[in-house]
């Protein structure tokens, strides 16, 4: 009996020793199992993150799911800032500057921003390959395109300065049309915002260069966002209008013509000099964040001052661009146009970190720039 019993025990506490290792061993495979699928998210979750970055700029009410509230969300849209990126690209001070919007917000802004927008360091290898997906937008000249490596580049600024009747705001009704094109036809398939100091947007000219290539004329001016500025403060005004427009749908180009003829109105005397740059410095920084987060490129054009100092006597051109260091260090590339016989022009590379000193003629046409014709 006393075996028998022992034997009942044995099977018993073998039994039960069994029915742990059962339970025990998917307990743990369920708990790896969870680990792998929470770890497969959060891969999954920076994967999309990284795919809606590459496709475009990420709309600010992303920063909701940081933990920044609607109502917080809703006073940065009202400061201009309307993506995510461009958060990640304001100051700690300016953001301290939005009203409503207290230190511990400011600090959970960024920390959200931050989450989804990569602001770190990049191989060359990486950045040289961005840089050759990077969209040009023809100019309607082969001559003009070729001195340019293809066109004008988006993600940048582009400068255009020279006396009257150059032909800079012809270019900028060019490119208001061509930006509309397929990408392998040299455009960007995108829309266009065109901001006017000056009165010279003319839309008939539009119709012009579209029945050249080929496209519906209404479509082509419905694809084009015209507003006149009346002064410096309305001009950067209407750069917060286009920052919002821009979030809505796909714009490949934003034109100013003229971006510096107000400050020459607004501003007036030495006196006046250091707030009239810190107000230009504020509007090209602008424009610059906008060619950054949208893609888009950023063509202005400038007014040009003759030269009165002892080097005029021997310089060949006797003007110069206005806006002084702070308009050279804000574009990218800087274009200067001048006169030639009949309807020709001369470009040439004033500035640039990539294309080489040198020069091109174009020709304005009633169809837009095109190649100037051999004599």
């Amino acid at each position: 009996i006393n075996a028998e019993y022992m034997g009942t025990i044995f099977v018993f506490a073998c039994l039960f020793a069994g029915f742990e290792l059962v339970f025990f061993f998917p307990s743990t495979s369920t708990k790896t199992t969870n680990s792998r699928t929470e770890m497969e998210m959060e891969h999954e979750t920076t994967i999309i993150a990284q795919d809606e970055h590459v496709a475009g700029p990420l709309p600010v009410n992303r920063l909701e799911g940081g933990g920044v509230s609607a109502l917080d969300i809703k006073r940065l849209q009202e400061a201009g800032l309307h993506t995510v990126e461009s958060v990640a690209y304001t100051p700690r001070k300016a953001l301290l500057q939005i009203n409503g919007i207290s230190d511990q917000k400011v600090n959970k802004i960024i920390q959200a921003a931050s989450k989804l927008v990569p602001m770190g360091f990049t191989t060359a290898t990486d950045y040289h390959r961005q840089r050759q997906e990077i969209i040009k937008l023809s100019t309607g000249s082969t001559e003009l395109d070729t001195l340019l490596h293809g066109g004008i580049e988006t993600g940048s600024i582009t400068e255009l300065f020279g006396e009257f009747r150059t032909g800079k705001s012809q270019i900028c009704h060019q490119l208001c049309v061509t930006c509309q094109l397929p990408v392998d036809q040299g455009g960007a398939e995108g829309k266009a915002i065109y901001i006017d100091t000056e009165g010279t947007f003319r839309p008939e000219r539009l119709l012009a260069i579209a029945e050249r290539y080929g496209l519906t004329g209404q479509d082509v001016l419905d694809n084009v966002s015209y507003a006149r500025a009346y002064n410096t403060d309305h001009q950067f005004q209407l750069l917060m209008q286009a920052s919002a427009m821009m979030t809505e749908s796909r714009y490949a180009l934003i034109v100013v013509d003229s971006a510096t003829s107000y400050y020459r109105t607004d501003f007036s005397g030495r006196g006046e000099l250091s707030a009239r740059q810190m107000h230009l410095a504020r509007f090209l920084r602008m424009l610059l964040r906008l060619a950054d987060e949208f893609g888009v490129a950023v063509v202005i054009t400038n007014q040009v001052v003759a030269q009165v100092d002892g080097s005029a006597m021997f310089a060949a051109n006797q003007s110069k661009p206005i806006g002084g260091n702070i308009m050279a260090h804000a574009s990218t590339t800087r274009l200067s146009l001048r006169k030639s016989s009949g309807e020709k022009r001369i470009c040439k590379v004033y500035d640039s970190p990539s294309l080489p000193e040198s020069e091109a003629m174009f020709q304005i046409n009633l169809d837009g720039i095109g190649d100037a014709a051999r004599d």
